[in-house]
């Protein structure tokens, strides 16, 4: 990670969960970060902690306007853009036969078109300034379905397509771009599955290493996947899930 020390690096999604620790790795490793939120007082809090060495910008990844804002203003304020990890996620859960429509768009545009807009500015900068690294947050369930979760499994499966049209595309450029397919992690966000004994136990039945995992053992691979040790590694999904996708997805139904 040492080989990273004065690149500079945008994260989505990075007040909180996941993407709060993809920030804390940066920070450490010497990297500027631009970290991009909805959550304007955590952003405070952290260009406060992180005085001279992080920015914070108020965006929402589905308006292309916001996307285009946090990429100019992390070039101006840290001269490039090396690093990008688009971690902005959430969901609203719903039977297929059930789900509104509002629902299923708020999920789908938030992880795919989120990523797809972000990935769109990220790389028209790095094309014209030497190529980058890309990481975008995919999830098991781009390979796994769930009982009440089609609109966020399929918008996770669309992320890890557009990854590889992606690295596909910008290879010419010196772009890669990966992605990280996170099994059940303790977050904010799995708070109300990871908080019910019964939900974690029928997860832990499925996970051979019996344990939901720590937000910081995403960020490893994460940086990982940016760093020269990971040179030959372009448009790959890597899953990082404690074994659970070869054993099969909890039945949910019955919690709810």
């Amino acid at each position: 990670m040492s080989k990273l020390s004065g690149k500079v690096a945008i994260v989505t999604g990075g007040a909180s969960g996941i993407g709060n620790t993809i920030v804390t790795r940066l920070i450490n490793a010497g990297i500027k970060v631009a970290v991009a939120d909805l959550n304007e007082q955590k952003l405070k809090e952290l260009e406060e902690q992180h005085k001279g060495n992080l920015i914070g910008c108020v965006t929402n990844v589905t308006v292309e306007k916001d996307i285009e804002q946090l990429v100019q203003k992390t070039v101006d304020t840290f001269g490039g853009l090396d690093y990008a990890f688009n971690v902005a996620g959430a969901s609203r859960s719903g039977l297929i036969i059930e789900q509104s429509e509002e629902d299923w768009d708020f999920t789908v545009d938030l992880i795919l078109k989120g990523v797809f807009l972000s990935v769109k500015h990220q790389a028209r900068y790095m094309k014209d300034h030497g190529g980058g690294a890309i990481v975008n947050v995919a999830s098991l369930n781009a390979h796994v379905p769930m009982f009440y979760g089609a609109a966020y499994s399929s918008a996770k499966a669309g992320v890890e397509m557009l990854t590889k049209n992606a690295a596909l595309e910008l290879a010419q450029y010196n772009i890669r771009v990966n992605a990280i397919l996170p099994g059940l992690v303790s977050t904010p966000l799995t708070k109300g599955l990871t908080d019910n004994k019964e939900v974690v136990n029928a997860y832990k039945e499925r996970i051979p290493m019996r344990r939901p995992a720590d937000p910081d053992e995403m960020a490893g691979p994460a940086l990982f996947l940016v760093s020269d040790d990971a040179s030959y590694v372009n448009g790959t999904g890597l899953v990082v899930d404690g074994a659970w996708e070869v054993s099969g997805y909890p039945d949910l139904s019955k919690f709810i």
